[in-house]
């Protein structure tokens, strides 16, 4: 292929994948793999602020000291300076002191940014101020009787991370970026799982130790004025052949490359300058145009270009060009060998039953959008399992179509997953009488919850809620919107978590607007102080909780308590929801009149520090 023709084809992979390669590029530039003015005129600007800031420091008299912790100009990086020079004590002190204007700070300003209750808010305060820290090289101190341990391992730890996440992260994105694209080239479907393909093959150790090889030799070469260059194109290629063949070390790599190489490093040099007007334009447009148009296709072009200097490489028979030996890469299987690969998705598609199309009509909405199950016909029963196979196939189907990257053909092939979903189907239709049940189950798990909660931190016993009964509704509504509601993202569990804090958080918000209104501004609870809060009524730190819970519902309990119920015999299921029913609407009809209010319910106050030291001796005294 010509230069035109490498550069026509790799615009042709950029229009075919653009968002997934454009993320790929982002992240080379995150983690400073590829530059960009962006990057640049980032970095400029906070080098600038810094080395102001750095100025004015000086300037300062260190009787301003807590002047400047009020106004926010000392942080974390005071402390650890402290802790590095010897004086743990006045780190200790001076984190004290940022944790308490944080706290003092966060209740005068925005209060979305609370930070004197809950979980989170002492995560951050903790983080924020170096209070970790802190803690850290005073307890290694006090452990072995010494002033300058903690601060040692702290520096030692230090480096072991930088350098730990530049040699498992930085470098080997390198070569995983390679993969996407060669992937890219051949494929119309680029998952955005095959970012972990080296976690997969179980080759990412020896991967970043192969890349670690040729970091160091590109940095020896580079201490000559013509070797550094000269090497610089000899080891090009590299990331591309470990990504085809992640088995290889760096030496074999880097030999390899070497003599790929050889006769077309100024070719490769003209190929980098021909892409000069993307970079100047960039440059106009902060960098913009690179992240979301040249970057990505400037890594695409040279893809082609490892694939032109591949294929001449096996034509004229260098040593070791075998290695080079993932060829899927570069045609796609057969229709035979990937019906011997993928035998049991093969299977699995002709188990799918003809006929069993979704029901039509206001049946067909239900079951469609809203995964609702009227009836017990045979015909909707079909459907459920032609939906759960749907899941098992996945991504499988796409290999199979010989639109993506057939992984069990590989030299490499990666782990198989279970066969069968033979535990829990969580693709399935609710009945009524089913969603009834658990609305009460989920309520009645929600008092038990918060409940629990202040019995545990207040040590008294408070009927949480405006009803009377044993019920928070607002748990049991939530539960069954996230089963109807988000039916259509359940096989998505990425956005299935997303969606459910955004749902979360509706309900909540708009349950505590309701009731405020209603009951003259009186509040069943108020997370003002807390991390991220919007007005009191909901939080980051609750709805991360029920994130993390409604995954837990949908995925695995409310599976696991369908198939009790359906085991339940359906004139007693019945009764059972028609009993429920009276008595909740009874409660509801009672509490309009006389909600269910007074101490500790809606004047609830957080429990004081006393309560909770004399709770810890008597524990401590236990």
């Amino acid at each position: 292929m010509t230069r035109k023709e490498m550069k026509a084809r790799a615009r042709q992979t950029v229009r075919s994948h653009y968002m997934i390669l454009v993320m790929t590029g982002l992240i080379a530039v995150f983690l400073g793999l590829k530059s960009s003015s962006f990057d640049n005129f980032v970095r400029m600007y906070s080098s600038d602020n810094v080395a102001a800031a750095d100025v004015d420091e000086r300037a300062r008299s260190e009787g301003e000291a807590d002047t400047r912790v009020a106004m926010g100009s000392v942080g974390i990086l005071d402390v650890v300076e402290n802790i590095l020079m010897g004086d743990p004590e006045k780190g200790r002190e001076l984190s004290e002191k940022i944790k308490e204007a944080e706290i003092e700070r966060s209740k005068e300003g925005n209060r979305v940014l609370g930070r004197s209750r809950g979980a989170l808010s002492k995560l951050v305060n903790g983080v924020t101020s170096g209070s970790f820290i802190v803690m850290f090289v005073s307890g290694i101190n006090s452990l072995f009787g010494t002033n300058n341990l903690g601060s040692l391992l702290l520096v030692l730890l230090a480096f072991a991370g930088v350098f730990g996440f530049y040699l498992l992260v930085v470098n080997t994105y390198m070569v995983i970026s390679a993969r996407m694209l060669l992937e890219s080239r051949c494929y119309e479907k680029l998952p955005i799982q095959r970012f972990a393909f080296l976690l997969r093959v179980r080759r990412w150790i020896r991967v970043s130790l192969a890349m670690l090889v040729y970091t160091v030799y590109g940095f020896l070469w580079s201490l000559t004025i013509i070797g550094g260059v000269i090497k610089y194109y000899s080891y090009y290629l590299v990331p591309y052949i470990l990504a085809e063949n992640p088995n290889l070390s760096g030496r074999q790599a880097i030999t390899l490359s070497r003599k790929m190489m050889r006769g077309h490093k100024w070719e490769c040099f003209i190929m980098e300058c021909s892409f000069l007007g993307w970079s100047v334009l960039g440059a106009f447009t902060l960098g913009l145009t690179e992240i979301f148009y040249s970057l990505p296709y400037q890594m695409a072009a040279f893809c082609e270009y490892y694939a032109k200097l591949r294929a001449e490489a096996k034509a004229a028979g260098i040593p070791n060009a075998e290695l080079m030996n993932d060829t899927y890469l570069y045609e796609k299987a057969s229709g035979e060998l990937l019906k011997e690969a993928y035998a049991d998705v093969f299977e699995w598609k002709k188990e799918q039953k003809e006929g069993a199309g979704k029901p039509e009509g206001i049946r067909g909405v239900l079951s469609d959008w809203f995964g609702i199950f009227l009836g017990d016909s045979k015909e909707a029963r079909s459907y459920e399992e032609n939906r759960e196979l749907q899941v098992r196939l996945g991504m499988c189907r796409e290999v199979v179509e010989g639109r993506a990257y057939p992984s069990r053909l590989s030299h490499f092939p990666e782990e198989a997953k279970h066969k069968r979903m033979e535990t829990l189907h969580y693709m399935r239709h609710y009945s009524v009488w089913s969603l009834v049940l658990l609305f009460f189950f989920f309520s009645m798990i929600g008092w038990c919850w918060e409940v629990s909660i202040h019995l545990v931190l207040d040590g008294v016993f408070v009927n949480r809620g405006t009803l009377h009964g044993p019920w928070l509704p607002i748990y049991g509504a939530g539960g069954v919107m996230l089963l109807t509601l988000l039916n259509r993202v359940r096989n998505h569990p990425v956005v299935q978590f997303f969606s459910i804090i955004f749902l979360c958080g509706m309900v909540e918000y708009w349950t505590s607007y309701y009731l405020e209104k209603v009951y003259d501004g009186k509040k069943w609870w108020d997370y003002s102080g807390y991390f991220l809060n919007l007005n009191g009524r909901i939080c980051a730190e609750g709805l991360l909780v029920f994130g993390i819970g409604g995954m837990v519902l949908v995925y695995v309990a409310a599976p696991l308590l369908d198939n009790r119920i359906r085991g339940i015999k359906k004139s007693v299921l019945m009764w059972c929801c028609v009993m429920l029913v009276g008595l909740y609407a009874a409660d509801c009809a009672y509490s309009v009149r006389h909600p269910n209010e007074g101490k500790g319910i809606t004047d609830y106050q957080p429990v004081s520090q006393e309560y909770t030291q004399m709770a810890w001796k008597r524990i401590h005294k236990c």
